[in-house]
């Protein structure tokens, strides 16, 4: 896969239709996510990033909701491993300052904790299950 890509950030209205595809197939499809679960009220008032290939294809995604806190980050099997979901939670923590933010946190599924903690992230919170998945809070100050 060409590790080529472009970040795009913008509300949900412009970036919907992408996202969801990407966050259907990757919690409701891969992890058995309640689809009800994974599209929630928040879309609207939140910034989307979404990730496309050098050929247009959309290939990861995340949001950023207005108090800071990064959700939604997901990444379609074939890109994994490409650097995408570090770019993707790069942008969207660059975006978070931006804003004026002094910390992010986010809800990281406890098997990925050791990526966000190579992104500068620390475990803040204790484990706790959501989806039936389980996940730990995680924070990171600027």
């Amino acid at each position: 896969m060409n590790t080529m890509h472009e970040i795009r950030f913008g509300d949900w209205d412009t970036l919907q239709q992408d996202a969801k595809a990407i966050r259907m197939e990757v919690f409701v499809v891969e992890q058995n996510v309640p689809a009800e679960l994974e599209m929630d009220n928040n879309d609207a008032a939140c910034l989307h990033a979404v990730a496309y290939d050098a050929s247009g294809t959309p290939i990861g995604t995340g949001r950023l909701l207005p108090d800071g806190h990064i959700g939604r980050m997901a990444v379609r099997k074939a890109a994994r491993g490409t650097g995408i979901g570090g770019a993707l939670l790069q942008g969207l923590m660059a975006q978070a300052k931006l804003r004026g933010h002094k910390t992010v946190v986010l809800g990281a599924q406890t098997h990925a904790a050791p990526f966000y903690e190579k992104h500068g992230f620390a475990i803040v919170g204790e484990e706790f299950i959501e989806a039936d998945i389980p996940h730990v809070e995680m924070a990171h100050t600027f």
